[in-house]
């Protein structure tokens, strides 16, 4: 998706205070019905510059299969559009050598909120029926801090969402109301496969919904 310029370059400039990198834009239908929000891109959807890359897109791509779905068909994005990154050191104590690595973290509220003036565009320009949030970044950005995922994973929710206030350092609801669908995200398997079932049926829902809607 082609962001307002101005907008694009004052929150990447504003980025360079935080340990973020790169910059991966929304991908896919920009008339979709059903909207996937993550929490960011990880090293490899920043390398590559596809959303939803290696082992966490093959998972994505075998449950979009099986509701007979095509990324074509939805619009990805992510409530941070850069990789946030922590820095790691390792003492190797019989050489006194530093190596530091930069692996993924979570985003912190403060750079959820930078990037959210780009998820309110996005979603203002797609207008999705459905609005399928994976993971907690995703749901507490838009439902607000009580939701999570454990809680209200498979659940059709149906309610305003909230959006950027003018003031730019809180949120507000929408007037407009918007079918929400609470998933895991598909990586989550990867390190629990207890709940490879639960995602399962959570996908066969969101089928029925999109059915409905």
């Amino acid at each position: 998706m082609e962001y307002p310029s101005k907008l694009k370059k004052e929150i990447m400039e504003q980025s360079k205070s935080f340990q973020l990198e790169g910059f991966l834009p929304g991908r896919g239908a920009e008339n979709a019905e059903v909207m996937l929000v993550a929490e960011a891109p990880g090293k490899t959807e920043i390398k590559t510059q596809v959303p939803f890359s290696g082992q966490a897109g093959k998972g994505l791509d075998e449950a979009l299969d099986r509701i007979n779905l095509h990324r074509e068909d939805i619009y990805m994005t992510s409530v941070v559009r850069s990789r946030p990154y922590s820095v790691k050191k390792r003492e190797n104590k019989k050489t006194d050598d530093e190596k530091k690595s930069y692996p993924n973290r979570t985003p912190n509220k403060t750079e959820i909120r930078l990037f959210a003036p780009l998820l309110d565009f996005e979603i203002k320009t797609v207008q999705p029926k459905i609005i399928v949030v994976m993971g907690n970044s995703a749901l507490k950005r838009l439902l607000g801090n009580h939701y999570t995922i454990s809680n209200y994973h498979g659940q059709t929710l149906q309610q305003p969402i909230y959006e950027l206030a003018k003031d730019h350092k809180t949120y507000e609801e929408t007037e407009k109301s918007y079918f929400i669908y609470p998933m895991y995200h598909p990586a989550a398997v990867l390190y629990n496969r207890n709940l490879e079932e639960t995602i399962d049926h959570d996908w066969d829902n969101l089928a029925s919904l999109i059915q409905k809607a």
